[in-house]
């Protein structure tokens, strides 16, 4: 039938490289006006990725312009790659980390938007690179094919097979019927959020340059911060937190609700399954940890004001906390591993739960779980009254076989990647809790992971082999398991 297009995959990583080394002259510009002596070092790292960029550009320009479905897999996970590939050079250059596998990671990390770091002092960094940081983060989070798609509408015809490579999660509510209309009007929603998050954070008492990276972090569900101590810092600044909780919140909530949000068709949301689900997760589970911990430091509370205030804290770090880990963000407000044993393992939990399909979150998604629990108590049923014909529903929509089927293969995966994942790092000597973490983290795109690896601490710790583990592990989680794991079957590479 056909065999694989590859001069529109060369084309396309061109194009890729092209905004990737436009991205690299806003952190050049960035490293100028704070005069940090980076300067002329992003501005060749942004030369040698653009040039890059044409050349494959050039190369590929006799391309067809169709896109099958093998080759919106291969542009999407190459594409990123080739972009973390790219990404790295910022770091070498200027010597902010000058080991290859250290670079790499840190690019990964950025782009998968996990958040997980092997830079022990941040603060150090010039402005410059700190900016290409959090940049990785945001294009990385609204999805770098997804912004090709809003920018080229050349790719009309074969962007749904981009779109779907790249978002494979089930509930994938189109805006629009042209998937480039979609596509813009996600960037454009996520591109407000951003600049008023910036906003708001700098009238609340952040420096300009911490809240334009702290918002590309939070709308990315990234993690990234300008500070060792990471949100941390500002808690003596409860307003920071919470604007910063809000947007946590927007960002792993389904970007189609917002744009029913920005069109007033508010009913939408309210009956919206997952949204209520999503809800009632980070209220209940930020509930009970404010309850734990206020048990535990009970012997410490004072009366009176202090005591409002004290409580309010503690409620303040648990809803933090919670909203961070749901929604993959990974910042840190405290360290949760030290409340209790109960909560640790609660908070691993949350590892695998993710944000709403169609948001910037990683992990399994809400939806899944919540589609996987019908399915359950359908089988009960069904056990019950044999005869009946008994169907799952998804917001009054009766929900195909196909998509339960997709849901049940991908969770199998899903565990079955956590499971070798944490193989692949106990081979290297590492401790059972910090494994355990380590692969529920990067696979879950989250940031912080247990043991050695906590909050507290960054991934600097991890062997050589361990960080190119991690990274693949990042990428796996972000693409959603098919889009990479398609590529090492023997039949995705057949002539069909």
């Amino acid at each position: 039938m056909h065999s694989l297009n590859y001069k529109i995959v060369v084309f396309l990583m061109g194009i890729l490289l092209l905004f990737n080394g436009s991205l690299m002259l806003l952190s050049s510009l960035t490293s100028f006006i704070f005069k940090d002596g980076v300067t002329f070092e992003l501005t060749l790292s942004a030369f040698l990725v653009l040039s890059t960029g044409a050349l494959m550009m050039l190369f590929g320009r006799q391309y067809n312009k169709q896109i099958q479905k093998r080759e919106g897999y291969l542009i999407v996970s190459l594409g990123w790659v080739l972009m973390s590939l790219s990404g790295t050079i910022p770091y070498l250059l200027t010597g902010a980390i000058p080991d290859f596998t250290a670079a790499f990671f840190e690019t990964m990390s950025g782009y998968t938007t996990t958040g997980a770091s092997i830079l022990n002092d941040i603060e150090i960094m010039p402005k410059g690179v700190l900016f290409w940081r959090s940049t990785t983060h945001w294009i990385g989070g609204m999805g770098i094919i997804v912004l090709a798609i809003a920018i080229l509408p050349f790719l009309g015809i074969g962007g749904t097979q981009l779109f779907t490579a790249e978002a494979p999660g089930p509930g994938g509510d189109k805006l629009h019927p042209r998937i480039t209309d979609t596509a813009k009007r996600l960037w454009l929603i996520y591109v407000a959020y951003t600049l008023l998050e910036t906003f708001l954070l700098y009238f609340a008492g952040m420096s300009f340059f911490d809240a334009i990276n702290h918002s590309m972090s939070t709308l990315s569900t990234g993690g990234f911060s300008t500070k060792n101590a990471s949100i941390a810092f500002w808690n003596d600044q409860p307003l920071i937190q919470y604007i910063i909780i809000f947007f946590m919140f927007l960002a792993g909530m389904n970007f189609v609700l917002s744009y029913y949000a920005f069109t007033r068709k508010f009913q939408k949301i309210i009956r919206d399954e997952e949204f209520k689900v999503y809800f009632s997760f980070i209220l209940i589970f930020t509930v009970l940890t404010t309850l734990i911990v206020l048990n535990k430091e009970q012997y410490s509370l004072v009366q009176g004001i202090a005591l409002v205030s004290q409580v309010e804290s503690i409620f303040r770090d648990a809803l933090f906390q919670v909203v961070s880990v749901i929604t993959t963000t990974g910042f840190v407000s405290t360290d949760f591993t030290l409340w209790t044993p109960f909560l640790t393992i609660v908070f691993f939990g949350l590892m695998f739960l993710g944000g709403s399909s169609g948001s910037t979150s990683g992990g399994v998604k809400v939806v899944r779980h919540l589609l996987m629990i019908k399915g359950g108590f359908l089988e009960f049923k069904r056990a019950l009254h044999p005869n009946a014909i008994i169907q799952a529903r998804y917001n009054k929509k009766i929900v195909g076989d196909s998509i339960s089927y997709n849901i049940l293969g991908f969770f199998i995966l899903y565990m079955l990647s956590f499971i070798i994942g944490a193989l692949g790092f106990g081979l290297l000597d590492i401790d059972f809790e910090s494994t355990i973490g380590l692969a529920a983290s990067t696979l879950g795109n989250v940031g912080p992971a247990l043991g050695d690896f906590g909050p507290s601490h960054n991934y600097e710790a991890l062997p050589d082999a361990g960080k190119w583990w991690a990274s693949f592990l990042m990428l796996l989680g972000r693409l959603e398991l098919f889009t990479v794991l398609i590529l090492f079957t023997p039949f995705f590479w057949r002539k069909h």
